[in-house]
């Protein structure tokens, strides 16, 4: 269904035309059973006027004897088609339907609430680029336990743009305090599934408030009604345009000159002349022609459907992956996924599957479940198998390497479904952790030690006082962060010195010196400094625990992870200085970068997010080198460190 436009009558093509370059949006409802999702979508259609006459009437008919309104106009039955949705007043298939506005295509997954139907809601999940997370305002409702899983599965599938719809206001008389404490509620439980764009919106599906138009029952919300969010949500940063990935489909031979590899690029941009690989037999050649269906084109990008041709001839077939050489996916047999088991059997470790990746199917086994996540707490916890819509983590070993990448990175190449050999039916769907390959650039906050055995942590038996009344000091970890040439370890060295002058305990960890030596196996990608952050925290834990105070001296750029630093020290022993200087003052200091060659200085060159509670900022460019460390000692001893 498509909006009304004055071109459709008057110059179709034009419209057509116009239509085709219309942004697209993948979007699905989701949430516990009975929390109104397909009465959203239908209220949605309905009042933007995206409902057909014949189809309106037959809805207002059909709602007198299915619909679950007391007789009213359902909006619910406009995707609850199948006989036995209607007869339960239920969802239980993905229904999509399809509409567009003056700004935008969209596709929507009405998927079902019901526990035995999760992995349906999953399939439906796959291919979105926004979520919204039904939530019953009722009394007794909230945040159930099939909120939490779908919000969950929402995680792992890396959406990105997650709305959470407080629905039935109407029911709770529009009650802000209600919607608050439903946010909170969530908000509490979604801290550590790390949504990037995170929105919260009241509203009424039966009765269309802050939908499409703005509610006049609740004037105390003043954010985006639900269609205008949906228009103006951005999502042309959520693909990879970066790494270059097309698995092959096919290889379509015509005629004796022609050769061409076709497929659907499942990241980043080729072009006439670039240099390629094919994976695994990593021969390389250029581009000759890029071919479509509409004619040869110069350029083209994820997700488009083409045919290389190349200027050598290689041996290539269905499975393989054409990429750049210098951009190079893992080529493994082994690695670590997160599994969501679709299957009323239960998963078997050691068991023979199938495994589909991209356009490859190979035989494998899951070897070892390592654990399973409680979605109401998202703890790991110990478990023999996966039952039906349980999330486990697994260590997968194929009979042959495939080419893939992280799916926090990838979709295309970080995903796979396992298929059962005898009845051929998918019976899980996998995100790739990639957490056993060798890069280990990826950042492991949250994951558990790499041990088969039980670890206790060892404790001291000298205590934190005798320590500090040792010392004479508050043994805390002190975050110098800035552009790379702010003058980060110039000061932390100079503290040092100061307090060691005064009798003091303090030691500085520098970056630069970490990558000589612990963390000599990260890169520059944001991954690896994040990774390079939390093991420094943990070094700078290690040594407060000692009485010592500590001098982190490290870029680290993201404010979430230095947030995250701050947890794993503990915040009132975590003191974050912000060392503030241009980019051109930094980039003219920073000799270390140059001194690296033009490849490593653009790893240097980060985007930085200021601290906006950092404890002291230091100009350095107004402030000498004395004066910042007399700054710093100031700090700490108003804080009583010294």
């Amino acid at each position: 269904m498509s909006h009304h436009s004055d071109l459709i009558a008057t110059d179709i093509e034009s419209y057509l035309a116009q239509h085709e370059k219309k942004e697209l949006l993948r979007f699905l409802t989701c949430g516990s059973v009975d929390d109104g999702k397909s009465t959203l979508i239908g209220r949605l259609l309905f009042d933007s006027k995206m409902i057909y006459e014949d189809q309106l009437e037959k809805l207002t008919k059909e709602s007198a004897t299915h619909g679950t309104t007391g007789g009213g106009f359902d909006p619910a039955l406009l995707t609850d088609g199948l006989k036995e949705e209607r007869e339960q007043g239920i969802t239980i298939d993905v229904a999509y339907r399809y509409f567009s506005t003056a700004k935008r295509k969209f596709i929507i997954a009405d998927t079902p609430g019901h526990v035995q139907y999760t992995r349906n809601m999953a399939t439906g999940a796959s291919t979105a680029h926004l979520a919204i997370i039904l939530i019953d305002a009722r009394d007794g409702h909230g945040v159930m336990e099939q909120t939490k899983r779908h919000s969950f599965i929402a995680s792992l599938l890396g959406i990105k743009h997650i709305l959470v719809a407080v629905n039935k206001m109407d029911v709770v008389d529009y009650s802000e305090e209600r919607f608050e404490e439903i946010c909170a509620d969530y908000k509490n439980f979604s801290e550590r599934l790390k949504f990037p764009d995170l929105h919260y919106l009241p509203l009424s599906a039966l009765h269309g408030d802050n939908v499409v138009d703005r509610s006049e029952n609740m004037p105390w919300y003043n954010g985006s009604t639900l269609m205008n969010f949906l228009e103006t949500v951005s999502i042309a940063s959520d693909r990879n345009y970066e790494d270059f990935r097309l698995p092959v489909q096919n290889v379509l031979r015509p005629n004796l000159d022609f050769r061409g590899f076709a497929g659907t690029i499942a990241s980043g941009i080729v072009r006439v002349g670039d240099e390629i690989m094919t994976l695994p037999s990593r021969k390389t050649s250029k581009v000759k022609e890029i071919v479509t269906y509409d004619g040869n084109i110069e350029q083209a990008h994820a997700p488009m459907s083409i045919t290389l041709t190349l200027e050598d001839e290689i041996d290539s077939s269905r499975g393989d992956m054409i990429v750049r050489p210098g951009n190079l996916p893992k080529m493994e047999q082994k690695f670590d996924a997160m599994l969501v088991w679709m299957d009323d059997s239960p998963m078997v470790p050691g068991k023979q599957y199938l495994f589909k990746h991209t356009t490859k199917v190979i035989p494998g086994v899951i070897k070892t479940l390592k654990y399973q996540v409680d979605v109401n707490t998202m703890h790991k916890q110990p478990a023999p198998a996966l039952e039906l819509n349980q999330i486990g983590r697994v260590d997968v070993s194929l009979n042959q390497p495939i080419a893939f990448d992280r799916y926090t990175r990838n979709k295309g190449t970080g995903s796979f479904i396992v298929i059962d050999r005898i009845t051929n039916v998918t019976v899980a769907a996998g995100m790739i952790i990639d957490k056993r390959t060798s890069d280990n650039t990826g950042a492991a906050w949250d994951e558990e030690p790499a041990s088969g055995t039980t670890l206790i942590q060892e404790l001291s038996n000298v205590t934190g006082e005798e320590r500090q009344a040792r010392f004479g000091q508050k043994p805390v970890t002190v975050l110098f962060t800035g552009w790379p040439g702010a003058g980060k370890s110039t000061t932390a060295y100079g503290v040092e010195r100061a307090l060691f002058d005064k009798g003091r305990a303090a030691t500085v960890i520098d970056g630069q010196n970490l990558r000589l030596g612990l963390n000599r196996d990260l890169n520059f990608s944001s991954d690896g400094r994040s990774e390079n952050v939390r093991r420094s925290a943990e070094v700078g834990k290690l040594i407060n625990k000692s009485g010592v105070i500590c001098l982190l001296a490290l870029v680290a750029p993201d404010d979430s992870v230095r947030k995250r630093a701050a947890n794993v020290v503990g915040k009132d022993n975590f003191i974050v200085v912000h060392l503030n200087a241009s980019k051109e003052v930094c980039d003219s200091r920073n000799e270390s970068a140059k001194q690296r060659g033009e490849d490593d200085l653009k790893e240097s060159s980060v985007s930085y997010q200021s601290p906006t509670d950092a404890d002291l900022v230091l100009d350095t460019e107004s402030v000498d080198p004395v004066g910042c460390v007399e700054k710093v000692l100031e700090l700490l001893e108003s804080k009583g460190v010294i």
